[in-house]
């Protein structure tokens, strides 16, 4: 009976061990990747299986093989500065890939250079540029957060927490000229905005941002351009149907933490037990009566502060005017002082361009924008701010 049994549990087991072995070995796929544009092979190139975490790299020769899941179908091949592909995996086994190139593409973009426009690929100076599509779903209100960490050798910090607060930008470093300011000049529309007054534009507005660094593209602005200069373009309409477009979003303010105090009884009972070891008479003949007294963190922070913003956008136009109209509302209420600690910024916009004729253009940029901001400001310096102010101040 035993041997019987064990015979069976042996069957049991080779059975299961073919099935397994059967399973893992899978099919053998070979093939090569070559670049579409001159036919080179494409050393390094990555093939995965789509959905799997199975891949391979090619040789120097271009040349993979790959062992795949029977279940696999398709192949996912990538290269760096080449556009990745997307294919079937063949029933024969082998494969041939051609990548295109994506970078050709980016050289035709239209930049502006302080001087007009030129194609990328031409531009030869320190220029940075920023897209709209970057600067969509972010849920900032200023042009200068948008811009954090997106270009390179541009510096950004915030010059303090009060709500819509300008940020301190710094391009090429700190210069002794153009008035002694260090502030990059900001031209909207080709219209130069003095003292760095950039907080009235609306960041759905803005077409594209283009940061020179050197000398030569910021040259026709003078010593103002000393610490760089950042243009702007709003958007435009387009010919064609009307388009109507919306983005908002609201969100919820709070303070990430609070620094652990003591409570009037704890604080009562340290500050006599410290006078009696000076030796002098106790302060508080009864700490417990006191309770927990006031939390002076918690009078001043506010633990539900809105945060909102609403832009409202219809262009459109045929090839005689076009136009493009927005309204947008921001709203930030501050989690210090939230009675008196707000910010908010209505703003209105309209782009139009006529052409009655090939030999004449005209049209406008007009902007309009209001803002109400109220803060802290400047209280308690005793203790420094009112924050330390409310961290310092004994809660009894």
């Amino acid at each position: 009976m035993k041997v019987k049994l064990l015979r069976s549990v042996c069957a049991l087991l080779f059975f299961q061990l073919l099935y397994l072995s059967a399973f893992s070995q899978g099919r053998l796929v070979s093939g090569k990747v070559v670049s579409k544009s001159n036919g080179e092979a494409l050393a390094g190139a990555t093939i995965s299986i789509k959905g799997s975490n199975i891949a391979t790299t090619t040789d120097n020769g271009g040349n993979f093989k790959i062992t795949i899941p029977e279940n696999a179908k398709t192949f996912v091949i990538s290269y760096v500065g080449l556009a990745s592909q997307e294919i079937s995996i063949p029933s024969n086994g082998t494969v041939s890939v051609q990548l295109e190139e994506t970078a050709s593409s980016k050289l035709d973009e239209v930049i502006v250079v302080g001087y007009g426009v030129q194609r990328k690929s031409v531009v030869t100076g320190a220029i940075s540029s920023v897209r709209a599509a970057d600067l969509e779903n972010q849920p900032v209100v200023r042009v200068e957060q948008s811009l954090q960490g997106r270009t390179s050798g541009l510096t950004i910090s915030s010059s303090n927490g009060q709500p819509g607060a300008s940020a301190t930008v710094r391009l090429r470093g700190f210069t002794s000229f153009g008035n002694g300011k260090n502030e990059p000049l900001w031209v909207v529309d080709g219209v130069v905005i003095d003292n760095g007054g950039i907080g009235y534009l609306n960041q759905d507005d803005i077409e594209s941002i283009e940061v020179l660094k050197d000398g030569a593209s910021a040259a026709i602005y003078g010593t103002r351009a000393a610490a760089g200069v950042i243009l702007i373009t709003t958007k435009k309409g387009k010919a064609g149907t009307l388009r109507v477009n919306y983005s908002g979003y609201f969100g919820i303010q709070s303070p990430s933490k609070k620094v652990g105090v003591l409570n009037a009884e704890q604080y009562a009972t340290l500050r006599n037990q410290a006078l009696v070891a000076a030796g002098s008479a106790p302060a508080f003949a009864n700490p417990a009566a006191l309770g927990k007294g006031t939390d002076w963190q918690k009078e001043i922070f506010n633990y539900s502060a809105p945060k909102m913003n609403h832009e409202l956008s219809v262009s459109g136009g045929n090839d005689k005017a076009t136009y493009y109209t927005s309204f947008g509302y921001n709203q930030i209420d501050g989690v210090v002082a939230t009675d008196i600690s707000k910010w908010k910024r209505i703003n209105f916009r309209v782009n139009t361009l006529f052409k009655p004729a090939k030999w004449i253009s005209f049209g406008e940029n007009l902007g309009y924008s209001h803002s109400v901001n109220s803060g802290v400001g400047e209280v308690n310096r005793e203790f420094g701010g009112l924050i330390s102010s409310a961290l310092n101040l004994d809660p009894t």
